[in-house]
């Protein structure tokens, strides 16, 4: 297991901390490459980070933004990821970077797995920096306990980068990245908030049931360790 876990007094710290954590993360790749790439998560949690981050000096103009996962609704839709990075990440000094977004004008998530794919071409080698959140089910990105394509979305090596995904209960088919590209990414963190997470995470991290509790996956990385940053 390769956890790395930071505590922190406020919502408003942790967000500061992590926000300053990922931009280092982004400098660092754009010194070695053109590019650099940043897949984040949706809902209400990120929206401080996001904001912390868009006043972050650097040349986000070289910086390519997508999602860990998509509900598969309009851009203009209140749940969409998409909607949210625009609103709260790509402002002030990050309103330079582009969006790729994972959603297409395809009807269908499943139908679109091939589009999708294609339209995120850039970050199929390595992800510099993702950041996941977690829900009180213990899933991260799209991988839902007992939905049904949840063994391909966690198989090991697979050279996919998305797939489509039906939650069991909560609404909207899903896109996703899959286990496999989310442990290439460079720098992977865990932001998560509130008492009733912390108790799933410390459920999670003593045992190793992926399928129960699908954070347990991200549990294990052999370049870089996951780091959680949490506050109360």
């Amino acid at each position: 297991m390769s956890v790395e876990i930071y505590q922190f007094e406020s919502n408003q710290r942790l967000a500061e901390a992590l926000a300053e954590c990922v931009a280092s993360g982004l400098e660092g790749a754009l010194a070695l490459r053109d590019v650099a790439t940043l897949a984040v998560s949706g809902g209400s949690t990120p929206k401080p980070l996001f904001e912390a981050l868009s006043y972050c000096e650097l040349d986000w103009s070289r910086v390519r933004v997508t999602q860990v996962d998509e509900r598969w609704v309009p851009e203009d839709h209140a749940d969409s990821n998409a909607r949210l990075i625009r609103e709260h990440l790509l402002r002030n000094q990050a309103a330079a970077a582009e969006l790729v977004s994972m959603k297409t004008a395809t009807e269908d998530a499943f139908a679109a797995e091939a589009e999708v794919e294609a339209k995120l071409a850039e970050f199929a080698d390595a992800i510099d920096v993702a950041v996941l959140g977690m829900g009180e089910d213990g899933h991260t990105a799209s991988f839902f306990p007992a939905a049904d394509q949840l063994a391909e979305a966690l198989a090991p090596g697979s050279d996919r980068l998305c797939l489509a995904l039906r939650p069991p209960a909560a609404p909207h088919d899903r896109m996703t990245l899959t286990l496999s590209a989310l442990q290439r990414t460079r720098q992977l963190y865990l932001h998560i908030t509130g008492a009733a997470k912390w108790q799933v995470l410390e459920t999670a991290l003593a045992g190793d049931d992926a399928f129960e509790l699908p954070i347990r996956a991200v549990f294990h990385r052999e370049e870089s360790p996951l780091e959680v940053f949490y506050a109360p």
